[in-house]
C-alpha cells in the first residue's frame, strides 16, 4: 500500500493534517488566545479616548477598536495556512460539485448590502474614516472566512465528513465565536440573536463559496457586509434613522436581515455531497 504525504508526515503538520473536529477546535482556541488579547493590548497602549469614543468618530477609534487586532489575526491565520501548506487547496477551486439552487445564498446576502450602500450617508463620516472602515471590512471578510470556510472546512473534509456536517459544524463554530461578545459586557439578548444570525450567515457563506467555486467569493461578500452595516448605522446597530428615503432603505435592509436567518437554516438541510464523491452517487436535493 502506498502511503500518502499526509500519512507519512509527522509532527504538528501530520497531526493537524488528519483534521477532525477536536483538532479544529484546538486551532480555533489557539487563534482566539492570540487574537482577543491583541485588541486589549492595543487599547491599553493607545489613547484611552479612542476606546471610549464612538466607533466612527475618528481614524484612531476605528483602528484601535477594530483594525489593529484584525491585522494581527489575518497575519496569524495566513502564516498558519502557509506553514501547513494549505493555501493552494483553500484558495483554489472547490473540489466538489455545485447545484443551481445554491445561488440563493449569494443573492440573499447581496440584497441587504445593496440596500445599505444606497442608504448610507456618504457625506457623514470623514472620507478617511470611511476608507478605513471599508479596509477593515475587507480584513474581517479575509480573516473570518479564512478561519471558518478555509481552515475549518479543510480540516473537517480531511476527516471524511460529509458536506452537511462540514457546513453545519463550521457555521456553528462561527456563530459561537460571536457569542464571546457576552464577556465584553454586551446584553445576553442581542448576543443570542447575533449567534443565531451568524450561524445562518455562515451557512450562506459556505454555499456562496461552493456555488461560485472559490473562497474569495465568500471573503468579498463578508467583507462588504460588515462595513456597510457599520456605515449605515453610524456604528450603532439598532439606532438607524428611519426617516426619509434613506431611512426606508435602511429599514428594508433590516427586514431582509431577519429574512436571511430562516433562509440560512432552511438551506442547510438541502446540503449534500462529499469531497471525492461523484454527484450521481448522492444527488443534491433540489429546492
Amino acid at each position: 500500500m502506498t502511503r500518502t504525504p499526509t500519512q507519512t508526515q509527522g509532527g504538528l503538520r501530520g497531526f493537524l493534517n488528519k483534521g477532525g473536529f477536536w483538532r479544529l477546535l484546538l486551532v480555533v482556541a489557539v487563534y482566539f488566545a492570540i487574537y482577543l488579547p491583541t485588541g486589549k493590548v492595543v487599547a491599553r497602549l493607545a489613547d484611552r479616548s479612542y476606546s471610549d469614543d464612538d466607533l466612527l468618530s475618528s481614524l484612531g477609534s476605528v483602528f484601535v477598536q477594530l483594525t489593529a487586532a484584525l491585522i494581527v489575526g489575518s497575519i496569524v491565520l495566513f502564516a498558519f495556512t502557509t506553514f501547513m501548506g494549505w493555501n493552494a487547496e483553500i484558495f483554489g477551486r472547490q473540489p466538489i460539485y455545485r447545484s443551481r439552487w445554491m445561488w440563493i445564498a449569494p443573492v440573499i446576502v447581496l440584497v441587504p448590502i445593496t440596500l445599505r450602500v444606497l442608504a448610507i450617508d456618504w457625506g457623514g463620516p470623514a472620507l478617511s474614516v470611511v476608507l478605513l472602515v471599508l479596509a477593515t471590512g475587507a480584513l474581517i471578510g479575509f480573516s473570518e472566512e479564512l478561519l471558518y470556510r478555509g481552515i475549518a472546512v479543510k480540516m473537517l473534509r480531511s476527516s471524511g465528513q460529509r458536506e452537511w456536517s462540514v457546513a453545519a459544524i463550521s457555521s456553528v463554530l462561527f456563530g459561537l465565536s460571536h457569542g464571546l461578545n457576552i464577556f465584553s459586557g454586551e446584553p445576553a439578548g442581542p448576543v443570542a440573536y447575533t449567534v443565531l444570525y451568524t450561524v445562518a450567515f455562515g451557512v450562506l457563506m459556505y454555499l456562496s463559496m461552493r456555488v461560485i467555486g472559490f473562497i474569495a467569493a465568500a471573503m468579498i461578500l463578508h467583507g462588504l457586509t460588515d462595513p456597510t452595516t457599520l456605515l449605515s448605522t453610524g456604528g450603532l446597530p439598532g439606532k438607524v434613522d428611519t426617516t426619509g428615503f434613506n431611512g426606508l432603505l435602511a429599514l428594508t435592509s433590516g427586514f431582509t436581515l431577519f429574512l436571511l436567518v430562516p433562509v440560512g437554516y432552511i438551506l442547510a438541510f438541502f446540503i449534500r455531497g462529499k469531497v471525492g464523491e461523484r454527484k450521481g452517487a448522492n444527488a443534491e436535493a433540489t429546492v
